[in-house]
């Protein structure tokens, strides 16, 4: 337990230092919209987002990386995972996600995940053409994680993640930079006790920049024309802290019933709560579902002096998973979640998962 109590000291003192002072009023609902980059909120993941993304202190494996990266230190071999979000049905959003996760000597294992974001074909609009008709521009939001997990002991597993952004449009851009860190503990005669905390999106400001900045201006009563670059105001990064606890109830070495709940404690948005369950039949088949609560979340939809979020809170999911070779402990397992939302059809996602 001393040790233990370090490592949450030590992460404790690292969010600190990381978070700017004015981060620190987490929840703060006046500071909503202030930050950019929210994408790097959203779960692409569809077995962890089954239950809200609750798993900050018993997640496993590569989906680790979005909830925390210290899970990935679970992995056992090779992890692969393929997965595809529709976001906000009927908007034509689509999240195509890949992560690869492997381990390394006896308690070190390192992480790839690429998250992209594509919203299609948007007809370029001018104030002459306000209808379109010249042409089409494509947004596209990428953001590439490199991280790295180790078990420092039986009960103690930390990570750390390195994140790129990158937000595009055809004549202006961003990039930037964003670190997380995690910690779980696990303890129980099972191992069935577990808890976990993480700090995510920690990095500098991001601006945009490039062409589309730019503004070709003429001087009255002169026929000469020059361009006039405008300035793109700096943005911050969607810090947040995750606190999380589960508890696994074993009930027979078929069954097992998971209790989890999470604390998200926001820079730029509400406080979060999330509770969810979730049963397993000897890991072959998984369902799951959860609640997300925030400050408004039941108000009416036109409600803005209340409800600042479109989600209802509602999220389920399933995993069906084949064993490949009980020996090795290899796998496939394919994922759905399903996130309640008003005004679209929820938010859907399916992944593909091997295990090796």
């Amino acid at each position: 337990m001393k040790n233990l109590y370090k490592y949450l000291i030590t992460l404790f003192f690292i969010g600190l230092i990381a978070f700017p002072s004015d981060n620190l009023y987490a929840g703060n609902k006046d500071r909503s919209g202030q930050a950019g980059a929210s994408e790097l909120l959203i779960n692409p993941w569809a077995r962890s987002s089954g239950w809200g993304s609750v798993s900050t202190a018993n997640v496993r494996g590569l989906e680790g990386m979005f909830c925390n990266v210290a899970g990935i230190a679970f992995t056992q071999g090779t992890e692969l995972i393929f997965s595809h979000t529709s976001w906000l049905k009927g908007s034509d959003v689509n999240i195509f996600s890949f992560g690869l996760t492997q381990k390394i000597g006896e308690t070190g294992v390192i992480g790839l995940s690429v998250m992209s974001m594509r919203f299609g074909d948007i007809d370029i609009t001018t104030v002459d053409l306000p209808e379109g008709g010249i042409g089409t521009f494509s947004p596209s939001l990428l953001n590439v994680g490199i991280a790295y997990g180790k078990a420092f002991s039986n009960s103690i597993f930390a990570g750390i993640i390195f994140k790129i952004i990158s937000e595009s449009i055809s004549d202006i851009n961003a990039q930037g930079l964003a670190i997380d860190v995690g910690i779980q503990y696990v303890t129980g005669e099972l191992e069935n006790v577990k808890f976990g905390i993480a700090l995510k999106n920690i990095g500098p400001r991001m601006k945009f920049s490039g062409d589309g900045l730019s503004l070709k201006t003429y001087i009255p009563s002169q026929t000469t024309s020059f361009t006039m670059n405008q300035r793109a105001s700096e943005f911050e990064l969607p810090a947040a802290l995750n606190i999380g606890a589960a508890y696994d109830f074993i009930i027979s070495d078929a069954h097992r019933i998971t209790l989890a709940g999470n604390f998200q404690s926001n820079a730029f948005t509400k406080d979060q709560f999330t509770g969810a369950m979730e049963y397993s039949l000897k890991d072959y088949v998984m369902l799951r579902a959860g609640y997300t609560y925030e400050e408004g979340i039941g108000k009416p939809v036109d409600d803005p002096e209340y409800r600042t979020t479109v989600s209802k809170g509602f999220s389920a999911g399933f995993t069906v998973q084949v064993p490949l070779n009980k020996e090795k402990g290899s796998s496939f397992a394919v994922d759905y979640s399903y996130r309640a939302t008003d005004n679209f059809n929820g938010t859907h996602s399916i992944g593909a998962r091997i295990n090796l």
